[in-house]
């Protein structure tokens, strides 16, 4: 009798499933119908300027880099305030527009290496300005101006053909 037929195979690890960032082309494969986050962007306003940081799609804007996030506010007793907004673009028969964004809170204390943010909150409002939502109130007013200069500067068209919505959440 063989003893190596009693030993057991190791078996083939199994296909983990991830989320698959795809980009406009047609897709038919493994994670099809994956969420699509080519035309979403992280704009990042802090100290009452906004800029666009693709760096913030997985955390690794200018501002997190070398900041370690806690999901308890009181670790960063010192921390400023920082948003991120997930700013969504949409197209009809006129053209791109703004069609989506949505502002996520997070405390930065550059000088001690500390943050805060929830991450499950920061993931869920990138959905909802996926989703077409705008979800701005929680700015101040100096954030709101600064988002607002800077949607209308980027690209002033597609600022014109936004909704209603999105201006009168940024007045």
């Amino acid at each position: 009798m063989d003893t190596n037929a009693n030993e057991q195979q190791p078996k083939p690890e199994k296909k983990k499933l991830a989320l698959n960032v795809v980009s406009s082309k047609e897709h038919k494969g493994f994670g099809a119908g994956a969420i699509d986050l080519s035309q979403v962007s992280p704009v990042i306003i802090d100290g009452g300027e906004a800029y666009i940081d693709v760096g913030a799609m997985h955390a690794k804007s200018k501002v997190e880099k070398g900041i370690k996030f806690s999901p308890e506010k009181e670790n960063v007793p010192n921390g400023r305030q920082v948003w991120i907004v997930w700013v969504a673009v949409d197209r009809d028969e006129r053209g791109s527009f703004y069609g989506g964004a949505s502002a996520c809170e997070m405390l930065i204390d550059t000088e001690a290496r500390r943050g805060w943010k929830l991450l499950a909150e920061h993931v869920n409002r990138m959905d909802r300005a996926l989703k077409r939502k705008f979800l701005l109130e929680e700015l101040g007013d100096e954030d709101k101006a600064a988002l607002r200069r800077l949607l209308q500067s980027h690209n002033y068209e597609w600022w014109d053909r936004s909704p209603e919505e999105l201006k009168d959440q940024l007045a």
